[in-house]
């Protein structure tokens, strides 16, 4: 097995120490992690093509068609080129299968969200149960229920609702697609993916923040908000998402002025998602090489 298609799958692994404890701005750490996720993600799905399409070679059908003669891909390992063509086949059913039950949940959803009324630029819904949370689709959408609105004074019902304002402006939802996207594609990325969906709630923290001009009462909203939730798995961007002490402890403390660490850990995300699209790259372009070797060799 040649380490060339091991690099792209395993790199993610070398990132997850910078995604736990990267001391990077919200924004910033949002960009970097989403966009390294996706890298990585596309590298390791790269690697496993490359591979299988090298198996695919080795089928006279396939050969024939692309006129080439199979026997310049005689080295290649075949139970490596089928496991990694079944795990694509996985990977493409675990795509599907995503999409539909987002589409499904985006759907009702919104219709739940038609169903009430809407009131001061949000939703509201009836019921003691507190809940608030943002969702893209028709112009982008708040949802804040009586229960939530009974446990927060009036201060802080505005940092909250600020909170959410700030996902939906500043278009969260996309970089909670591309990581939810990449983390389908390879499972590694997984905590990448989950380090930026805490990047997401922080970055809009902040945003609530200098709205209301009020670090502590963003922080207390929060905190409030989180203590009369119970907690539940959704696609939904919340002001209770993440881990939340985190987050509060992050508003209450000065914001971090360490630069040289934060350039460190930007410098080793973006260093190992460029090693992945470098050896994912390398290891297609050997492929298309070899394709053209193949066929000059069935030309003869």
């Amino acid at each position: 097995m040649s380490p060339d298609f091991l690099v792209p799958l395993l790199l993610p692994v070398a990132a997850w120490p910078v995604a736990r404890r990267a001391p990077l701005p919200p924004r910033a750490a949002s960009w970097l992690l989403a966009g390294g996720a996706l890298v990585l993600a596309l590298g390791s799905t790269a690697a496993l093509a490359v591979q299988a399409a090298a198996g695919l070679s080795l089928v006279p059908a396939v050969a024939e068609l692309g006129r080439f003669s199979p026997a310049a891909f005689g080295g290649t390992d075949v139970p490596l080129s089928t496991a990694c063509g079944l795990a694509l086949a996985g990977i493409g059913f675990a795509l599907v299968r995503a999409v539909v039950r987002y589409r499904s949940w985006h759907r009702r959803v919104h219709a739940e969200l038609d169903a009430h009324h809407r009131e001061a630029g949000f939703v509201l819904l009836p019921g003691a149960e507190p809940v608030a949370f943002a969702v893209a689709g028709g112009g982008g959408r708040i949802a804040v229920s009586s229960g939530m609105l009974a446990a927060l004074g009036p201060r802080e019902r505005r940092a909250l609702l600020a909170h959410e304002r700030a996902h939906l402006r500043l278009r969260h939802h996309r970089f909670a697609a591309v990581v939810t996207f990449a983390a389908t594609l390879n499972p590694l990325v997984r905590p990448l993916a989950t380090a930026a969906r805490f990047s997401l709630e922080r970055w809009a923290d902040e945003a609530a923040a200098d709205q209301v001009g009020d670090r502590r009462l963003v922080a207390t909203a929060v905190a409030k908000a989180a203590l009369a939730t119970a907690p539940e798995p959704s696609p939904a961007l919340a002001a209770t998402g993440g881990p939340v002490p985190r987050r509060v402890l992050a508003l209450l403390s000065p914001k971090s002025g360490r630069r040289s660490l934060a350039v460190l850990a930007a410098a080793a995300v973006l260093t190992v998602s460029a090693g992945s699209a470098a050896t994912a790259l390398d290891s297609a372009a050997d492929f298309h090489t070899g394709i053209e070797i193949a066929q000059r060799a069935g030309d003869r």
